[in-house]
This record gives structure tokens, C-alpha cells and sequence, in this order.
């Protein structure tokens, strides 16, 4: 079922909201510690992921480029940027807390790299491994969310599934136009690729040196385009 991975990430979104109106604020200490036990699991899907790769060099060409592209056109920049825009409006309108937790968690669960490289994933491949450990993660943190921001952030589940789902369904749409043995070397370096950005994720959410993971998005298409120039060339 191609639309699994995504089902399974609104409902834990959802059940994590219902479970966080429910309880008192967990402590920090508690958060932390889970976190970071999600982040360990979310290393070893990054680096299984990543082992799927056979051209080596196209991969690191593609993250390279994919760094400056991303980088110039600042697209880490511009999403916090609308995600705090979005954030200004809600305060200013005195929305209310629905508005708020709906917002913030949306933004949160939406925009990053985790979503567009599992819906992905899910479209092309039927591999539904990465919204999983998505779905928990956004699980537990909309327990988190839930338990200060209200019942808005329940609602967040709507957009996720709707542009995940939108993914998914593209990528489907996609691997019809491309013969089986060229499709499966593009879904090879692609999952490589993402592998790489998976792990990032999860260094990220262990507190390393934060690293700018969606400025690396171009590298996705850009190893799709290497794959395709490396087919006709030779």
C-alpha cells in the first residue's frame, strides 16, 4: 500500500496529540532522553540506507552540488523564515492556541527532509521504513506539543498526510516513464543520498554541530539528473 507510511504518520500524530492533552508536561530530562534514543534508531535507518549506494562518486557529487545550490538559494533560511512569518500572524491575529499548536506543529512535522525523502521512498520503492521512524518521532513530540500547545496540534495530521501523501502518489506516477534497470539504480543512489541526509537528522537530534539538512534537498534531484547523464554517456 503505497499511502502506508503516510496513514501511519498522521495517526501517530494524532494519537500522540489525544495522549498529550491527557497528561501533565513530561520533564526535560524525560524528553531529552527519549529523543535521543529515537535519534540512535534514526542513525541506523540513515546508515542501511545509505550502504544502498554503488556509485560512490555520483553520490558525493550530488551532495557536493547539492550543498552550494542549497546554500545559495538559502532554503534552510527561507523555511525558518516562513515557518517564524507564520508564527508573527498567529500571535498578531491573537488566533488563540488551537491556531498556534496547529501552525508550529505542522511546520515542525512538514517541512524537512525526513518527509519528502520517505514519501519518496514510499512512491518508488513501496519501502515505508523511513515514515515510519518518522511517525514516531512525530508521535512522541506531538505528545510534547500537545501537552503545552492543545489540541490544535491533532489537526496538524491533515497537511502532513496531504503532502507526503502528494509525494508518494507523484512518485508513483513518475516510475512509470522509466525502464526497470535504470529505475532501479536511480532508487539505489537516491536512497544512498538520502541515507546520508537521514543521518545528518539524526546527529542533529543527538545535539552534534547542527547541520543544514534541507539546504542538501537539491542533492535528490541532482543524482537522479548524474544517474540519467552516466546512463546515456556510456
Amino acid at each position: 500500500m503505497i499511502l502506508f507510511g503516510t496513514i501511519v504518520n498522521g495517526l501517530a500524530i494524532i494519537i500522540g496529540a489525544l495522549i498529550g492533552t491527557k497528561l501533565p508536561r513530561l520533564s526535560k530530562g524525560m524528553s531529552e532522553t527519549v529523543m535521543k534514543a529515537i535519534a540512535l534508531a534514526v542513525l541506523l535507518l540513515g546508515i542501511t540506507m545509505a550502504m544502498e549506494g554503488t556509485e560512490f562518486l555520483l553520490v558525493i557529487f550530488s551532495l557536493a552540488l547539492g550543498a552550494v545550490l542549497g546554500e545559495r538559494m538559502n532554503l534552510e533560511g527561507k523555511l525558518n523564515s516562513f515557518g517564524y512569518w507564520l508564527e508573527t500572524k498567529v500571535k498578531k491575529e491573537g488566533e488563540g492556541s488551537v491556531a498556534e499548536g496547529f501552525i508550529a506543529a505542522t511546520l515542525l512535522f512538514v517541512v524537512g527532509a525526513m518527509a519528502i525523502i520517505g514519501a519518496l521512498d514510499s512512491g518508488f520503492r513501496q519501502d515505508h521504513s523511513v515514515l515510519l521512524t518518522k511517525a514516531v518521532l512525530d508521535g512522541f513530540t506531538s505528545v510534547i506539543f500537545a501537552s503545552t500547545l492543545g489540541i490544535g496540534v491533532l489537526f496538524s495530521a491533515i497537511p502532513v498526510m496531504l503532502y507526503q501523501g502528494t509525494i508518494a502518489l507523484a512518485a508513483v506516477w513518475i516510475v512509470r516513464f522509466i525502464p526497470e534497470e535504470l529505475l532501479d539504480i536511480i532508487i539505489s543512489e537516491m536512497t544512498a543520498v538520502g541515507g546520508l541526509m537521514i543521518i545528518g537528522i539524526g546527529l542533529n537530534l543527538l545535539g552534534v554541530p547542527k547541520t543544514r539538512i534541507a539546504n542538501l534537498l537539491p542533492a535528490i534531484p541532482l543524482v537522479v539528473l548524474f544517474v540519467l547523464v552516466q546512463t546515456w554517456l556510456f
